[in-house]
């Protein structure tokens, strides 16, 4: 937890297939801010787009929890894919999957206020990463980081999550938040107010 698994900028090759675990990715904000872009778990690939051109690492990648991984150096990668076409087109699907959600999320910037940014992140990390525990999911994440990833400020969350938390939606703890009302956190999501 809090290891760095790949670097922004960093000029390098191999690429992480996760298996276990979770991770954050972030980038570097001209101000030298971390923002989070996006949580990774099992089955998801890293490093893919520097070990496909060439290029310096787009992303910083960060555990989140403990994590185990399967690394490839760019060569290996490289006939991998070209070994087995079946592979190369799942790369394609993930990688056209990552550009979609990149469009989603670019919109939501814009068509959302705080509230509704921050509940739709709950929401897609409750369904995609989240554990299951007694009445509800277990998103692990730091309010900072849900902050970063809603593009908007500590304070703003928090007033957003305090909302939630009054509505029975969602119960905050240390390190994460528990979904406890999938449906009513989704109404906050879509810009309503439950009561």
């Amino acid at each position: 937890q809090g290891d760095v698994l790949i670097r922004e900028s960093e000029v390098s090759d191999h690429v992480v297939l996760l298996t276990s675990g979770q991770v954050k990715v972030s980038l570097a904000a001209p101000s030298g801010r971390q923002v989070m872009m996006a949580i990774r778990g099992p089955g998801d690939l890293l490093g893919e787009f520097a070990a496909i051109d060439g290029g310096e690492r787009s992303a910083t990648v960060t555990a989140l929890t403990d994590v185990k991984a399967v690394s490839l150096t760019g060569p290996e990668f490289h006939r991998f894919m070209l070994g087995t076409s079946s592979v190369t087109v799942e790369l394609l699907k993930m990688v056209v999957g990552r550009l979609r959600e990149s469009t989603r999320r670019r919109l939501e910037f814009g068509a959302y206020d705080v509230a509704s940014r921050t509940a739709r992140l709950l929401v897609d990390y409750a369904r995609a990463y989240g554990e299951p525990i007694r009445g509800g999911t277990r998103v692990k994440l730091r309010q900072s980081e849900l902050a970063e990833a809603a593009g908007a400020s500590r304070e703003a969350v928090a007033k957003a999550l305090k909302t939630f938390r009054e509505a029975g939606a969602v119960r905050t703890n240390r390190c994460s938040f528990d979904v406890l009302n999938l449906d009513r956190l989704t109404d906050f999501a879509e810009g309503g107010n439950p009561s």
